[in-house]
């Protein structure tokens, strides 16, 4: 399936760009009618329409204001009300503030501004879920950031870093012709290849495989994904096998994302190794935290239970993979027009997209070929070690720098290990399965206990090494002496040792689960404070609008980092021909306790005169990506 790249607003990816950028989040866009976009110094920006965020308004057009009567019922509500809109009040300045950065293209700074606005909301301690007022423009607000952020895709200026194509991707527009030698060649193979999906050889199988086998770049992008797929082929295989769908369709994931678990398709927003759409009820979590779209287990499981659900309907695996697709309700309409339920003849008679044409003779000459390394020079590949890790549930926010520091892992390996966290930090009241390195879960619930609860998103652990002293770990960790040993109960003039474990408490600063804002105090300077949060003095003054280093005590500072990454990429891009696809996805999350459904499904234009957007039937949610 088609991927790319997508706006995340919140996680870092090692140590130069951050990973997955954050927030994934649902693809609908706003209601209403945006507004116009004047032009300003970003210039690949000037055609966004920023999407507005409209407010609530009384009957005769003014911003509505709490009633008052005279019952105690009607004065608590209207408190209520006055403080949901002045939260709203907040969270719209802040974004517009967003939108004004965007627009001028100061990408770091617009993201540091919606990451807040939504931050605000998700803090408030208001209910999001139950309070409709609260909750409509929750959902508002993350969809113009969403919408936005397409925008700046289709114009090459997304937040994310490229990452390796799906091996079907170039094969797009190529054309095979017919190669008799080839195709009896295979077919002998067949006769021992075993395989629990039907195998099957004609002229469109064959050319994937010429084109897999003579193309470097088919070849290359092949091997890689094959190699990839070893982090994970054990834990997809168990789940394929509760839901009793051929092991083979594992290959599956070579066409929709290369065994990638972070890819995203910027025009559609499906995401993940196996290409969710933001909505769908498929049981996967998706909120300001965190999405299991990006979870390669959570995912995998519904991938499974949906493949299941696609056999269920149509009775054949061709049929099924076509549906994953182009969505089922394109293919069922496909099979009740020509009255014949089989893809190869759907195919000759011209009625499928050019995109859905090459995708299930692609993943067959996939699966053949990987069942065959031998034959095809894929008996050198090395596959990647599996993925084995320890699992603790938190529900409390803990920094992953943190958590890294207390098992001896690096940033890198923890970010690694949880795709699906949109943030540097845990959610706060909000069960979350935190991946630890293999064997240290003991060692983590060991000493994170020594740490409050309500610290663990800012305050640091450290080990000392040989040679250190209190005043150079201070120095180090950007915090005084006296703090730390005040905080680990060091006496005056006692000296660490070696091996000595350190809490380090880390000044707290405002905006919620992420580090946003500091307060500067005396002695602070704009180089001190750029070191204490790991930014530099330019992104500083840009973001406070400074125009010196000089920065008195008492002000308020920006200081977010730039979000955490992972790789996260433009997967399958297709051709001016193919616009897009649906997949019915998984269910999301839009307060820290309401979960809204997911559907799986992708429209995809033909490359022929068929239309660019497709309905779909109840296991399709249309969602064309112009």
């Amino acid at each position: 399936m088609q991927q790319s790249d997508r706006y995340n607003l919140g996680r870092y990816t090692i140590p130069q760009r951050w990973v997955l950028v954050a927030m994934c989040l649902p693809l609908v866009l706003l209601a209403g009618c945006p507004q116009s976009q004047t032009a300003g110094p970003g210039k690949a920006l000037t055609n966004a329409t920023a999407p507005t965020v409209t407010k609530p308004m009384a009957a005769n057009g003014a911003q509505a204001a709490p009633a008052t009567t005279t019952t105690a019922q009607s004065v608590e509500n209207a408190a209520k009300a006055y403080k949901a809109q002045e939260l709203i009040n907040r969270a719209e300045q802040t974004y517009r503030s967003g939108v004004d950065n965007y627009r001028a293209g100061h990408l770091d700074a617009a993201r540091i501004d919606f990451d807040s606005a939504v931050d605000l909301m998700l803090t408030s301690g208001m209910d999001l879920k139950t309070d409709p007022q609260l909750a409509d423009e929750f959902d508002r607000l993350l969809n113009a950031v969403n919408s936005l952020e397409i925008a700046a895709l289709k114009q090459g200026n997304g937040f994310s870093p490229t990452i390796e194509a799906a091996p079907l991707d170039a094969a797009n527009e190529v054309t095979f012709p017919a190669n008799a030698a080839l195709t009896a060649q295979v077919a002998a193979e067949l006769k021992t290849t075993k395989s629990d999906f039907p195998l099957v050889i004609n002229d469109y199988v064959a050319g994937f495989i010429s084109y897999f086998s003579n193309s470097p770049g088919g070849h290359a992008h092949l091997l890689r994904s094959l190699e990839r797929a070893g982090k994970y082929k054990d834990m997809i295989a168990k789940n394929l096998s509760d839901e009793g769908v051929p092991q083979d369709l594992i290959y599956l994931a070579v066409a929709e994302s290369g065994f990638q678990p972070q890819a995203l398709n910027a025009r559609s927003g499906a995401g993940g190794m196996w290409q969710f759409m933001p909505t769908g009820a498929y049981g996967l979590t998706r909120n300001g935290w965190f999405d299991e779209r990006f979870d390669p287990e959570k995912s995998s499981k519904a991938y499974a239970r949906y493949m299941k659900t696609l056999y269920d309907q149509f009775g054949d695996w061709y049929l099924a993979m076509a549906a994953y697709d182009w969505g089922p309700g394109n293919v069922q309409r496909a099979v009740m027009r020509t009255g014949y339920a089989d893809f190869w003849e759907l195919y000759r008679r011209g009625v499928l997209p050019g995109e859905t044409k090459n995708y299930v003779p692609g993943i067959i000459a996939a699966i053949i070929m990987a069942k065959n390394p031998t034959q095809y020079g894929l008996d050198k590949l090395s596959p990647e070690p599996a993925v084995i890790s320890d699992t603790v549930m938190v529900d409390y926010a803990i920094d992953l720098r943190l958590v890294a520091d207390v098992t001896g892992a690096s940033l890198q390996e923890i970010v690694a290990l949880n795709p699906s966290l949109l943030r540097m930090t845990t959610p706060r009241d909000i069960s979350f399965d935190l991946h630890l390195p293999i064997g240290t879960s003991d060692v983590f619930a060991k000493r994170i206990k020594d740490i409050p609860e309500e610290k663990r998103a800012s305050w640091r652990f450290h080990i000392a090494r040989a040679g250190e002293t209190l005043d150079t770990i201070a120095t180090a960790q950007h915090v005084r002496p006296s703090e730390i040993a005040e905080t680990n109960g060091i006496a005056a003039g006692e000296t660490v040792e070696e091996g000595d474990e350190l809490v380090i408490p880390v000044a707290t600063v405002s905006g919620g689960v992420n580090p946003l804002h500091y307060t500067v105090r005396h002695g602070d300077t704009l180089v001190t404070v750029a070191d204490r949060f790991s930014v530099s003095v330019e992104q500083l003054r840009r973001w406070n609008h400074l125009s010196s280093n000089a920065v008195k005590p008492g002000r308020l500072l920006t200081v977010a980092e730039p979000v955490k990454l992972a790789p996260g990429a433009r997967v399958r891009g297709k051709s001016a021909h193919s616009k897009g696809k649906t997949h019915t996805a998984s269910s999301a999350s839009h307060s820290t306790t309401a979960h809204a459904q997911a559907t799986h499904t992708r429209t995809t234009a033909s490359s022929t005169s068929h239309s660019s957007t497709k309905k779909s039937t109840s296991h399709a949610k249309n969602s064309s990506s112009k």
